[in-house]
């Protein structure tokens, strides 16, 4: 009996040994989860300036897809959510150094920052997409974008204008430094179209209900947004992606689709 619990000591000792010598961890997975249940909070990264997905009230106080999904989220671990606002830039490396245990911020999933970061979901699907006035949007569509000749305004240095340049090459860039600006080159008829994330042209026809303005029902690319959560933490990511699922099918993921993107009754909320 004696000679048995030896050789079971020394095998675990090898063992122990051996995990060393790769460099394996023997408790780091199960990281963020372990944090999350011990302190019973849920620390969420977003930019909060990603409007429908995330933004500011009048109050000063967050509101959003993203918001309510986090909270969501939060509950069903029974954790307080306490949100860390920051610029979207900042977000992967909070995540990284493990200020923050996840991030819901109308992250789009990409094979650059899957390299880094994990990701559960996708819980909406994005993309880029035209704001325009019927008659300029049935132009643009008449020809194709890849051959229009139209001015179309986008954000200065985002990926918007981007999209314009590689996409649109005989179109004229505008570019701007906000969407109030672009609006109102496009009202004026100065451009004929605002190029940017397809939420962001939703929300500029639910807040300008007057202006005759439209947007496409299908995005010109495809982006799936997802929530991101430490690469090494699987089980904490399993938890995540189970808890999404969940949500898809008990139709809250869509009810919040509704109260988001197709209800403009929170548009008087903001500043």
């Amino acid at each position: 009996m004696e000679l048995n619990m030896l050789s079971r000591m020394q095998f675990l000792c090898s063992s122990i040994f051996l995990l060393t010598l790769l460099n394996l961890p023997l408790a780091h997975a199960g990281e963020t989860l372990d944090r999350v249940v011990k302190s019973k909070t849920l620390v969420i990264g977003i930019s909060g300036d990603q409007p429908p997905m995330n933004m500011l009230n009048r109050q000063g106080e967050l509101m959003g897809f993203d918001v309510d999904l986090a909270k969501a989220m939060a509950n069903a671990m029974y954790a307080t959510p306490e949100f860390a606002q920051m610029p979207f830039g900042e977000l992967t490396e909070a995540l990284a150094k493990g200020k923050v245990d996840l991030v819901v911020s109308g992250m789009a999933i990409t094979a650059d920052r899957s390299r880094s970061a994990s990701f559960a979901g996708p819980y909406m699907m994005g993309g880029k997409s035209i704001l325009a006035t019927r008659a300029a949007l049935d132009q643009i569509a008449a020809g194709g974008i890849s051959e229009t000749e139209v001015k179309l305004a986008a954000l200065q240095n985002s990926t918007s204008a981007t999209f314009v340049e590689t996409a649109a090459p005989k179109a004229t860039l505008v570019e701007v430094e906000n969407y109030d600006e672009a609006i109102q080159l496009v009202t004026s008829g100065e451009a004929a179209a605002m190029v940017a994330d397809a939420p962001v042209c939703k929300l500029q026809v639910l807040r300008n209900p007057d202006a005759g303005l439209v947007t496409l029902d299908k995005p010109l690319t495809v982006e799936p947004y997802g929530i991101a959560v430490s690469a090494d933490d699987p089980e904490f990511l399993n938890l995540v992606q189970n808890f999404l699922r969940t949500y898809e099918g008990t139709g809250l993921v869509n009810r919040l689709r509704q109260k988001w993107l197709e209800n403009s009754s929170w548009v008087a909320a903001l500043p």
